[in-house]
């Protein structure tokens, strides 16, 4: 007698079945293997791809940003020429108000104005002829009190150093809003 014929059917049955069920498991977990193989790759070349896309956007992002840092400091340069020359128109017309206020205080310079010699509305009349010792010849002309005249280079001063500061936030403003 045969061992396969002590066997029943039923048991026999149930043998192939488990056989069956060892091969196929065996043959899904080798799917999955596979499976999961596939996907690891995936996955990995996705990842970088994502890390080769971040780099690209890094390195971009450096090369703007140096581009930036350029004009910032062309334009630093720029203001602080234009800062510079404005500094020196200042301390220049400075130091020539301060030139012509000493020289009226030690009075080698006198203001004068020019007289309207025909302004018949003030009721005073003005000789039009200049004395024969005076050195100015041509319109009558009148000094001014040299405390009148240190009052009006004052205002002089004020003027001129407001009108550098306006030339000079005009430069400001025209640098600043110029795209280069």
């Amino acid at each position: 007698m045969r061992v396969v014929d002590l066997i029943s059917a039923p048991y026999r049955l149930l043998a192939i079945g488990v056989l069956l069920a060892a091969l196929v498991g065996g043959s899904a977990a080798s799917a999955w293997r596979v499976q999961d193989w596939r996907y690891g790759r995936q996955l990995e070349q996705q990842a970088r791809l994502r890390a080769e896309a971040l780099n690209q956007l890094t390195l971009a992002s450096a090369a703007q940003q140096r581009v930036e840092q350029g004009k910032r400091l062309a334009l630093e340069q720029r203001l602080s020429a234009s800062e510079q020359t404005r500094y020196r128109a200042l301390s220049d017309a400075q130091r020539d108000q301060g030139r012509l206020r000493d020289r009226l205080a030690t009075a080698d310079l006198r203001l004068s104005v020019l007289l309207d010699t025909t302004d018949s509305a003030s009721g005073i009349a003005v000789s039009a002829a200049t004395t024969t010792g005076g050195l100015v010849h041509g319109a009558t002309r009148a000094q001014l009190d040299p405390a009148h005249a240190q009052r009006i280079i004052g205002i002089t001063d004020a003027g001129d150093q407001g009108l550098i500061a306006l030339a000079a936030c005009q430069a400001y403003a025209k640098e600043v809003s110029t795209p280069k």
